[in-house]
């Protein structure tokens, strides 16, 4: 195996965790945006107030996206087993 391969495997392992995060971190960061806003608006401080309705939006947006998600993990697992032979 030479380090351009090894290069590759973790490049396209970090793209992927990437594409897997992204989804999730930008639900995330909009609705702490969107309620920020409100605290802000409203003078509540309160860190339950912004950390529950985030948790439960990450969630669901997990729930939804996790079909997609495995099918990324799969496709990258049999692609790189399915190189093992040729690396050798």
């Amino acid at each position: 195996m030479t380090i351009d391969q090894v290069t590759e495997i973790c490049r396209s392992a970090v793209l992927l965790a990437l594409m897997i995060s992204a989804p999730i971190l930008t639900i995330a960061v909009l609705v702490g945006l969107g309620i920020s806003i409100i605290q802000a608006v409203t003078q509540i401080q309160d860190q339950t107030v912004s950390i529950i309705p985030k948790i439960v939006i990450m969630l669901l947006t997990l729930v939804y996206v996790s079909p997609w998600i495995l099918t990324q993990m799969v496709e990258y697992s049999t692609r790189v087993f399915t190189e093992i032979p040729n690396t050798l």
